[in-house]
């Protein structure tokens, strides 16, 4: 076992989430290289000193470029503002240090353009924190289509749906302002990878924005409240992508439906330890969707709870992460989602916005 010392920039929501999900990965995963949390920054010494009581972290800094350069933070965490990410990326980079950046990659398509050169120039393991395609029942659908259970890919649905400013009343916030906090640069990324995790690349999109909620108390919103795509993939599936913050009554509206020639799956989000699972050779009479419930026959589960239909959390989804990205370190190779997996995610929201503003198909390849 060798230690590695972890430094996570942002100590809020993500960054507490990263905090203990690297306390507990190596008693999970029994993983090779054994973090420990070396040193948080925050946006102030007082905050940064609250999140390292909280968390357990050696160190507390204002300052994270001190983080970055200290010797003994030796992998990087990113769970500050995206419009940081850039900078921040490349300081880390030339620094010679593997990086996971929470998503989006960047703010625009040029950050994220930036961060990969500055990843792959430099050489060094990097990660995008996509964790909700990494539930067991996820990991099982992607099995599962990889292995022609339900045949060929002929469409997907997706969306991304929450309720978190549905309410016009709600004051306006720095979620209301700036186009990478809207919906489209928000949620789209998540449900956007996990179109392009099961179907491969969206060529072709028409796209939608609209803001609902135009004025609220104490300001207006500039930027979006939901945005909605077709599309077509590489393999000539259809594809249609929605997604909103103000969708009433949806707390974690993570949904695909996968639609085959031999069968469909389909996943919520909101019951994340189940999958629905359709097969056309089914006996007359028995046709219909089973629910699968996961268990430790599943990707990962096992390690996570030895009991089926007992569950996995939301934290869990961020362990497996943690796994994922110590293994990048130790073996130095590459593991899926890379930074360039989101850029892959930028373009597609890079074109979505183009085709909104003209009212037209636009081909994603036009945007590189």
């Amino acid at each position: 076992m060798t230690e590695i010392g972890i430094g996570i920039i942002g100590g809020g929501y993500m960054g507490r989430a990263h905090a203990i999900a690297m306390t507990s990965v190596g008693a999970v995963f029994n993983t090779a290289l054994r973090p420990h949390l070396e040193m948080v920054a925050a946006t102030s010494q007082a905050s940064a000193e609250r999140h390292r009581a909280a968390s357990g972290f050696a160190r507390a800094t204002d300052d994270w470029r001190a983080l970055v350069a200290d010797p003994r933070v030796e992998a990087v965490i990113i769970a500050s503002p995206q419009q940081t990410h850039r900078e921040i990326t490349q300081a880390v980079a030339a620094a010679g240090k593997p990086v996971l950046c929470e998503k989006p990659l960047g703010a625009s398509l040029a950050d994220a353009q930036a961060m990969v050169a500055a990843v792959e120039t430099a050489g060094v393991p990097n990660m995008i924190g996509f964790n909700y395609i990494r539930t067991p029942a996820s990991q099982f659908a992607r099995a599962l289509i990889a292995d022609g259970a339900i045949g060929e890919i002929t469409s997907f649905r997706g969306e991304h749906t929450e309720d978190f400013l549905a309410d016009a009343d709600e004051p306006a916030n720095w979620r209301c302002r700036d186009d990478a906090n809207g919906a489209l640069g928000d949620l789209a990324p998540h449900m956007i990878n996990c179109a392009l995790a099961f179907m491969g690349q969206i060529t072709r999109l028409t796209a939608d924005i609209e803001t609902v909620h135009k004025t609220r108390p104490g300001g207006d919103a500039t930027n979006d409240d939901q945005a909605q795509m077709l599309c077509r993939f590489g393999n000539g599936a259809m594809g249609h992508l929605f997604f909103s913050r103000v969708a009433t009554g949806r707390k974690m509206g993570y949904v695909y439906e996968i639609t085959g020639t031999k069968g469909a799956i389909r996943f919520d989000g909101e019951d994340q330890n189940a999958l629905w699972l359709y097969r056309m050779d089914d006996p007359a009479g028995q046709q219909g969707f089973r629910k699968i419930l996961t268990g430790p026959d599943h990707p990962d589960f096992a390690r996570l709870c030895p009991g089926a239909g007992h569950g996995t959390g939301y934290q869990e989804q961020i362990i497996i992460e943690a796994r994922d990205f110590l293994s990048a370190i130790e073996t130095g190779k590459a593991v899926w989602p890379t930074f360039r997996d989101g850029l892959q995610v930028a373009e597609v929201i890079e074109a979505a916005r183009i085709s909104a503003k003209s009212g037209k198909w636009t081909e994603v390849r036009d945007v590189l």
